[in-house]
């Protein structure tokens, strides 16, 4: 008995040593925060209020920007003191399923032309596997300020444009930013990943391009096109060394079927008309003929032509999300106007815009009316410029033209007769102060019709009496205003639903009474201006366009630091 007595007694030692030393190493792996699993939701808290350290409470408010700090900083201080000290998408046992997907939705911004890194997806993921609790505060800060930074750059275009030239890029960024409001709206939406990716542009214009975007990118992966030897123009039916690659250039960019390997050097009629096709998509003169301009395009390299592609997405972010049911849109690099129905495209047609010095503005507004056979109120500007000069050369010059002289330009001005005028003891500041007004009629330089939208700019659409120069690629001819080749059916994309009555017939019967009409719409129709360097038809091919205004540039060293 004795002897069982003392073996049950060491059994019992070494079970309660076995016990304690259990208990002990359970407790290390609590305490050790920094190297082991967290055990408890508490840590959490307490290793985001040491974080929060570098983000107070002090950062939130108009002040922020005096205390040296990037405006993330503030957006993470606004956004944890708003809404209380703990995590949002991690616990204790790792990221959260709505973590999950914003990390997801990070990890594929390429695809909409935006770089992972700025949303700190390599950060992310380095934190990824983390069970610490100082790692798992790090991920969750690292998520929310990805997320907030996503949803900016989506929702207002990124803020460097603006940065570099307020002036040019005025549309990009936004200076007022809710982060609170922001990140609320996307943990309310129920689905975040859906949220998230409808942030982009709905309508086809940037759809369109994004597609594109992952075009190019394979073109790219598989190594480009061919480079053109440039030394001397190259005619249809000529032989030629380079006749080869140009074929593969553009069976590669989609310019002339696939048929298999030709070594034939001769330019053919089917090469002829891939030629001309390509030269459509840039914007240049379609004759066929391979000369400098056609083999600079040739020659831009995909790497060139994705970059143009990421450019003009971003300005698609700088516009409305919503453009209208039904809209106009104008692409002044693009020298076109399309009338949109449901994201259908409708009418399109060709137009001049401001040649440089007088750059078209980038802007969008609402069509209040048309104006039929218009009066032109010919700005200030314009009678400085040029008038004057032509005055002192001719004192007849305004009757010539059916252009009225008035005193002043108020209510009270009176006529006066140009030729009893020395125009040439006029000055350009004296000048400014006369009303010059030309008569509706063949030679009205706003043509039979003029479309007008408020705005401060003074630019409106119009007619013009001169149709000669649609026919040029390269149509900046312009003040800033925008001249139409098709006012007539313009007219009736605007009016038809506007007014029943409003027909073709009557369109023409208005402008042929050759007295001014002003129309309203009953419902203002939205028109966007924008500038577009690469774009694709209604047929799903993407445009190419000169950079007009040299706009490309310096948004390529804004946003890439070229």
């Amino acid at each position: 008995m004795l002897i069982l007595r003392k073996i049950r007694k060491k059994l019992v030692e070494k079970s309660f040593l076995f016990i304690c030393i259990s208990f002990l190493l359970l407790a290390f792996s609590f305490c050790s925060s920094e190297t082991l699993a967290v055990g408890f939701p508490e840590q959490l808290h307490t290793a985001l209020s040491m974080e929060l350290n570098n983000y107070p409470e002090e950062l939130i408010g108009p002040a922020w920007s005096d205390a040296g700090m990037k405006c993330q900083d503030q957006w993470l201080a606004t956004v944890y003191n708003g809404l209380g000290i703990h995590p949002l998408w991690v616990t204790e046992k790792g990221p959260t399923e709505q973590g999950k997907h914003i990390f997801a939705v990070l990890s594929n911004a390429e695809a909409d032309g935006l770089n992972g890194s700025d949303y700190g997806v390599n950060r992310i993921a380095s934190l990824w596997q983390s069970r610490t609790a100082s790692q798992l505060v790090r991920l969750d800060l690292n998520l929310t300020l990805g997320l907030l930074t996503f949803i900016y750059d989506m929702r207002e275009g990124r803020l460097a444009p603006k940065l570099k030239n307020p002036k040019l890029f005025d549309q990009a960024g936004c200076v007022i930013f809710d982060p609170l409001a922001a990140l609320s709206e996307a943990r309310k939406s129920g689905d975040i990943a859906a949220y998230l990716t409808n942030l982009a542009p709905g309508h086809h214009h940037y759809r369109a391009l994004r597609e594109q975007l992952k075009k190019y990118r394979d073109i790219s992966g598989l190594g480009g096109w061919p480079h053109i030897g440039t030394d001397k123009t190259l005619h249809p039916d000529k032989s030629d060394v380079r006749v080869p690659d140009i074929r593969k250039l553009l069976t590669i960019t989609g310019d002339v079927e696939p048929v298999g390997i030709i070594n034939n050097d001769l330019y053919d009629n089917e090469l002829e008309h891939a030629v001309k096709r390509f030269q459509d998509r840039h914007g240049l003169k379609v004759d066929g003929i391979i000369g400098k301009n056609t083999l600079a395009a040739l020659n831009v390299p995909v790497e060139k032509r994705i970059q143009q592609i990421l450019i003009n997405m971003e300005r698609w972010r700088w516009t409305e999300r919503e453009l209208g049911a039904k809209y106009v849109f104008i692409d002044i690099a693009g020298f076109e106007l399309q009338g949109v129905v449901d994201d259908v495209v409708q009418l399109e047609m060709r137009v001049i815009v401001g040649k440089q010095h007088h750059e078209t503005p980038v802007f969008s507004d609402s069509i209040k009316y048309l104006d039929f056979n218009p009066f032109w109120n010919i700005t200030p500007a314009i009678a400085r410029n040029e008038m004057l000069a032509e005055l002192r050369k001719d004192s007849n010059y305004l009757e010539s033209k059916h252009i009225r002289l008035f005193s002043n330009w108020q209510a009270d001005g009176v006529e006066l007769d140009s030729q009893n005028i020395d125009w040439n003891q006029v000055s350009r500041k004296q000048i400014s102060r006369y009303k010059l007004r030309q008569e509706p009629g063949p030679w009205n330089a706003l043509g039979v019709v003029k479309f007008v939208f408020p705005n401060k700019y003074s630019v409106y659409m119009h007619d013009t009496p001169g149709h000669d120069l649609f026919d040029q690629p390269n149509r900046a001819f312009s003040h800033g205003c925008i001249r139409l080749s098709k006012p007539r059916q313009l007219a009736e994309f605007l009016l038809g639903d506007n007014d029943a009555d409003w027909t073709a017939k009557l369109i023409e019967e208005t402008i042929d009474a050759n007295t001014r009409k002003v129309v309203r719409l009953k419902r203002p129709i939205p028109v966007h201006i924008v500038y577009q360097t690469a774009w694709v038809d209604k047929k799903g091919v993407i445009h190419f366009n000169k950079d007009l205004y040299d706009r490309d540039q310096q948004l390529s060293q804004a946003l890439f630091g070229e």
